[in-house]
């Protein structure tokens, strides 16, 4: 049996080649070699060349046939339409940024996403909305269109192992550098949907192992528990031993916040992942917190550069001079609002009847 793995070296792609192995399959990556990683055994076959064209895609893939192709990387439309005829089953990934509302809160009434998302939601339709989300949707279109049986995935924020933007190190780099706090966005309470690189590589692969159940599906896909924000600094600061307080903010004030919050506001994204679990029987295989950890423990291995190209593609400038500037004043404007009488009344009474003993009246003299 022969597997085609378009990409391979990204985060999830090391899982997705060695479970393709395990499974028995002899393995192809296609990329376009700018990237070779020590996880990909000797005994892949490496196809290098541009797989974000169709013509260097044909060019590349000429005269080549296989069982499978796992797609996770370049055009996927320009790749469903050559290798029509080429394989034995599609599979392929995208993003669930092709929901309506997930990158422009304000485009639902009332605003923001329903909490959760299930499959069937409302999808971008048009470029003039969103480019980019319309042109996810558009791809997924293109892929049932050119295999029916296909199977799909809307991968969420990816973290672990080779992010190429990694929130983790934002609150990594301010325990190494011994911040004594973090800047959250309303308090970090959002649920964003996320997947650690070997679970949804797992999710991925259980449409290999179950291609009549997964024929002609679109599935979301994530870590079974979803942890907030908050609740990901805590992780971190208990894995790393040190502890960052939380200083709280509107979204609109909580600059420092935005490279980590993982989108354009505090709007709730959280996927419905049920219909994975329903139809292949997905299981995180490993779990949020392990996850967690091992994420630490690679960025702590593979440390980026202060002020080199990641930390660039993060657009976190850390900048703690700002964000003590910021976090004074913002301690300084509580001081003046707590100031503000505001008299609440305290003794509002229960509700419900709660009377002493029988036949007695309650409190409302009912």
């Amino acid at each position: 049996m022969k597997a085609l793995v378009v990409g391979g070296t990204g985060p999830t792609g090391p899982y997705l080649v060695k479970g393709l192995l395990d499974r028995g399959y002899k393995v192809t990556i296609f990329h376009r070699g700018t990237h070779e990683i020590p996880e990909i055994p000797p005994e892949v076959e490496h196809i290098h060349g541009d797989p974000h064209f169709l013509e260097t895609i044909e060019e590349s893939l000429a005269g080549r046939t296989f069982d499978v192709a796992v797609v996770t990387y370049g055009r996927v439309r320009f790749l469903a339409q050559a290798l029509v005829g080429k394989v034995g089953r599609f599979v392929s990934v995208g993003g669930v940024a092709s929901y309506r509302g997930y990158m422009d809160p304000k485009a639902l009434n009332p605003r923001g996403l329903p909490v959760t998302v299930s499959e069937n939601a409302a999808l971008i339709d048009n470029k003039e909305e969103h480019r980019f989300s319309y042109l996810i949707a558009q791809t997924e279109q293109t892929v049932m269109d050119y295999h029916p049986r296909a199977a799909h995935f809307r991968y969420p924020y990816v973290y672990g192992p080779r992010q190429l933007i990694p929130r983790e190190w934002s609150i990594m780099r301010r325990i190494l550098d011994k911040r004594p706090y973090i800047v959250l966005a309303d308090q970090g309470l959002t649920l964003s949907t996320h997947g650690y690189v070997a679970n949804l590589a797992h999710s991925v692969l259980l449409a290999v192992d179950r291609p009549e159940a997964s024929a002609g599906q679109i599935y979301n896909c994530g870590d079974d528990t979803q942890l907030t924000l908050h609740q990901v600094v805590e992780v971190i600061s208990e894995k790393m031993g040190q502890q960052l307080d939380v200083v709280s903010m509107p979204f609109s004030l909580a600059h420092p916040a935005y490279p980590y919050t993982s989108g354009p506001s505090t709007n709730h994204r959280l996927m419905d992942t049920g219909k994975i679990k329903r139809q292949l029987a997905y299981r995180d295989v490993t779990p949020v917190k392990e996850a967690l950890g091992l994420t630490v423990d690679w960025l702590l291995e593979n440390r980026p550069k202060p002020g080199g190209d990641l930390e660039a593609r993060m657009q976190d400038p850390f900048n703690y001079e700002g964000e003590e500037r910021l976090v004074n004043a913002w301690n300084a404007s509580l001081d003046e609002l707590k100031k503000i009488p505001f008299d609440i009344n305290k003794d509002r009474p229960h509700p419900y009847a709660h009377p002493k003993k029988p036949g007695e009246k309650d409190h409302r003299n009912r």
